[in-house]
């Protein structure tokens, strides 16, 4: 397991294998090719710098089959935030999809 912040600093959640959880315990997204895609087949970003989640934004029309996401996990502590990043000329940060 892996925690995950934004590109912004914004706590995310982990990776486990080829999935991303929310800190909630919500499956939100498998990793394709080095992108992950949400449960509906889009695309919502890519891991940069070990643990940072960013999104390109000429990629936001890609996408990959729709997947059944896993039964909820327990909850995990929120992390504390992390300071942002300058974002890349072409990204924007990783989509909220924390309920």
């Amino acid at each position: 397991m892996e925690w995950l912040w934004t590109w912004s600093g914004r706590f995310f959640g982990y990776k486990d294998g080829k999935n991303i959880w929310t800190y909630k315990g919500e499956h939100v997204g498998k990793i394709i090719n080095d992108e992950i895609y949400g449960t509906d087949g889009r695309y919502l970003g890519e891991i940069k710098k070990d643990n940072r989640l960013i999104t390109k934004v000429s990629k936001k029309t890609h996408r990959k089959s729709m997947f059944i996401p896993k039964a909820n996990r327990s909850s995990y502590a929120k992390r504390a935030d992390y300071a942002g990043f300058a974002m890349y000329a072409g990204y924007e940060d990783f989509p909220k999809l924390e309920k």
